[in-house]
């Protein structure tokens, strides 16, 4: 499952490199259609803070993209909600693949919740951020520390193909070539100096 925890338009003008969080968020929407990748999306308090941003709403319309197994507004802090835990499935672990804002509250408490109900967690580096870059350092060291698997976004799209005769292959392999320039400015930014 993917999971687009708070990417809303109230945080566009304060979190760090929110531009790059974008870029990295469109390329891993694009890629839940060809790797048949659950959608799961939430906002904080929508009415105050706004709807997830228009940038990432091609591709979160459940009525033209199947994929989209929900949009609900919160205010609980972790994307786990009642009405959101009951929509995941429960016959097996889940593997939760993380995007998102921000890094230390929403992400952090989203995923500890994940842990404990026996998910593993990837949250995705270049696809996370904070309106303070430490606290996304220090929450990405907390969240590795609790169990979760700190990715990067190609690495992730890879190892979901595992193979390359899937037959998302072609189409994901494409979208990691067109968007190279953005991941590298992207993997700068977010995981150039840090220790994560």
């Amino acid at each position: 499952m993917n999971s687009v925890c708070d990417i809303q338009e109230r945080f566009r003008t304060v979190i760090y490199e929110f531009p790059k969080l974008i870029t990295t968020s469109t390329k891993l929407l694009k890629a839940t259609t060809p790797l048949s990748i659950p959608i799961y999306i939430t906002t904080q308090s929508r009415a105050k803070l706004g709807n997830t941003i228009s940038e990432l709403t091609p591709y979160l319309d459940a009525s033209t993209n199947p994929n989209v197994r929900a949009d609900l507004d919160k205010t609980l802090f972790s994307m786990i909600t009642p009405d959101l835990k009951a929509l995941l499935p429960t016959e097996k672990p889940l593997d939760a693949i993380i995007i998102g804002l921000e890094t230390h509250v929403c992400v952090t408490q989203t995923t500890l919740d994940l842990l404990s109900l026996g998910h593993r967690v990837y949250i995705v580096a270049d696809g996370v951020s904070s309106v303070n870059p430490e606290e996304r350092s220090v929450a990405l060291e907390r969240l590795r520390d609790a169990g979760a698997t700190i990715t990067t976004s190609e690495s992730l799209l890879f190892e979901v193909l595992g193979d390359a005769g899937h037959e998302g292959f072609r189409e994901v392999s494409r979208l990691v070539k067109e968007t190279g320039g953005e991941t590298k400015e992207a993997l700068k930014a977010f995981c150039g100096g840090s220790k994560i």
